[in-house]
């Protein structure tokens, strides 16, 4: 089972608990993502400190953010597939979705596939080459 950061009361940041989950198959219009990144931001410190205009159902998950690669897809989800790479625009609950954890179900309309890699300069420091296009010496990374 996925770990996912979920609470069960309201207070600082001690309530937060990572539990062990098991997360359903996404349902309809929704992605589930193998999380590999997710934003910490105001908003969910304010939320978790029963501060924010929404209110929790405890237990509650929480995130607003994040970045990953989709793992399952939902009924009606046409854009999207098992193994794109994805980031979460923010939906506007912030905790019926929540992204804090490894795995999350997401709204897929409001996933955005990440572009694929340009490469990277691993020159050392100060060398005279760069990775530009038609650059005689770039490195692929």
């Amino acid at each position: 089972m996925p770990r996912i950061v979920r609470l069960h009361a309201y207070g600082d940041a001690s309530v937060l608990k990572l539990e062990d989950i098991d997360v359903p198959a996404p349902a309809a219009d929704e992605v589930q993502i193998d999380v590999k990144a997710f934003g910490l931001n105001r908003a969910e410190v304010m939320f978790r400190n029963h501060a924010y205009l929404q209110e929790a159902e405890f237990p509650s998950r929480l995130g607003y953010e994040a970045a990953g690669v989709v793992t399952a897809v939902g009924a009606n989800v046409s854009d999207l597939q098992v193994g794109d790479a994805v980031s979460l625009i923010p939906p506007l609950d912030i905790a019926r979705w929540g992204t804090y954890g490894e795995v999350a179900n997401v709204p897929a309309h409001l996933t955005v596939k990440q572009p694929p890699p340009r490469g990277c300069n691993t020159s050392p420091p100060g060398a005279p080459w760069s990775n530009k296009p038609n650059s005689p010496k770039a490195t692929p990374c």
